[in-house]
């Protein structure tokens, strides 16, 4: 078994800041890429961004302003925000791919959290 748990969103002005958190546990062998994806309203989920061993991207309508770290030490996704704008309002989730102690490839998603940002 494996759990996600979320924290760090919130409501925040237009050009503020906010970052996020998702840390993994559980029977985790290996974790191989870590993500962002978010859902507005009436919309699909998407990307935000990814980070795998050296490799990172990032939607274009975030790039400059996000940017996603990770310590693998902690099994822990960051996704530090800034120059928000009020179109970045969704629920955000994360979503890990890992192997389990039992070489099972599984895909986790996290909780979601509310970011909302004022005009």
């Amino acid at each position: 078994q494996v759990q996600l748990v979320e924290s760090g969103g919130g409501l925040v002005q237009a050009g503020g800041s906010l970052r996020l958190s998702c840390a993994a546990s559980g029977n985790i062998f290996t974790i191989n890429t870590m993500g962002w994806y978010r859902q507005a309203p009436g919309k699909q989920r998407e990307l935000v961004a990814s980070i795998s061993g050296g490799s990172i991207n990032y939607a274009d309508s975030v790039k400059g302003r996000f940017t996603i770290s990770r310590d693998n030490a902690k099994n822990t996704v960051y996704l530090q925000m800034g120059s928000l704008k009020p179109q970045d309002t969704a629920v955000y989730y994360c979503n890990v791919d890992l192997l389990t102690v039992t070489m099972s490839r599984r895909d986790y998603w996290g909780q979601g959290t509310q970011v909302t940002v004022s005009s």
